[in-house]
């Protein structure tokens, strides 16, 4: 599938992936930083923001997704980085290719399976009849009924947009409430990425562990962790200038 993306900076090039219900405006922050020493390359993945819709949506079609990517756009080798869903991506692109990719950024995720834990969101979206739906305030009002944190309900509902006059979700909602199972799924591998990878967590999150260290060593030998001080899973939108500082000084 070819995605959309967001191409900004000069530099050697770095490409960005979302976590779930995301899209690649999440890190416009960061960018606004990075694209001063990088090229950017800011991707929507499949079934969010506005790359194409598809009942396929698993961690192989989606790393093949950036295979198409870098070749669309003749690149032969990038610094590669992804958040959650998009770490797992990473991950799994980089065990793929390991020649396309000459750093490894993994933010908040660490390789292990992650049990569904986005069923309130999951049944807030869902709750929203778009057929009827009238404006903005009503969807978050009906939202606010499951999720009670506002900030989330705004991240959600970025991707609330308008289309031939009626609401519609950018994310592809049946197929991700459906197979949402997938995105919690073990990196289940013998292969090695040998090159340098960051895992950067938010300090404030319980999303990489010290049981995930063994397997970070085992796949990721030339691994380093870092812990983002005053963040949380979001890290990128809880600290901008940190996030941006610890991936520019890895990248060297």
């Amino acid at each position: 599938m070819k995605l959309n993306y967001r191409k900004t900076g000069d530099g050697k090039p770095l490409v960005i992936l979302h976590g779930l219900f995301g899209s690649a405006d999440n890190w416009m922050s960061v960018a606004k930083d990075l694209q001063k020493h990088y090229t950017l390359y800011l991707v929507d993945q499949r079934n969010h923001g506005d790359s194409g819709h598809s009942d396929d949506w698993d961690y192989k079609v989606m790393a093949e997704d950036i295979n198409d990517l870098l070749k669309d756009n003749e690149l032969d080798k990038v610094y590669l980085m992804g958040h959650s869903m998009g770490g797992k991506t990473a991950m799994n692109f980089a065990l793929l290719y390991p020649e396309k990719v000459e750093k490894l950024i993994v933010a908040d995720i660490a390789p292990r399976y992650y049990p569904v834990h986005h069923e309130t969101i999951l049944e807030g979206l869902n709750a929203i009849d778009l057929e009827k739906l009238q404006s903005r305030k009503e969807a978050d009002e009906k939202l606010a009924e499951h999720i009670e944190d506002r900030g989330i309900r705004q991240f959600l509902l970025k991707s609330l947009t308008r289309k031939d006059g009626k609401f519609v979700w950018k994310i592809n909602l049946p197929v991700i409430t459906k197979k949402i199972e997938n995105i919690g799924e073990r990196l289940d591998t013998d292969n090695v990425f040998g090159k340098p990878t960051l895992f950067m967590g938010g300090a404030n999150s319980n999303y990489i562990q010290d049981k995930d260290k063994p397997d970070i060593d085992r796949i990721f030998p030339n691994n380093h962790l870092v812990f983002i001080k005053e963040a949380g899973h979001w890290l990128h939108a809880d600290q901008p200038e940190a996030v941006a500082k610890t991936v520019k000084a890895f990248l060297g």
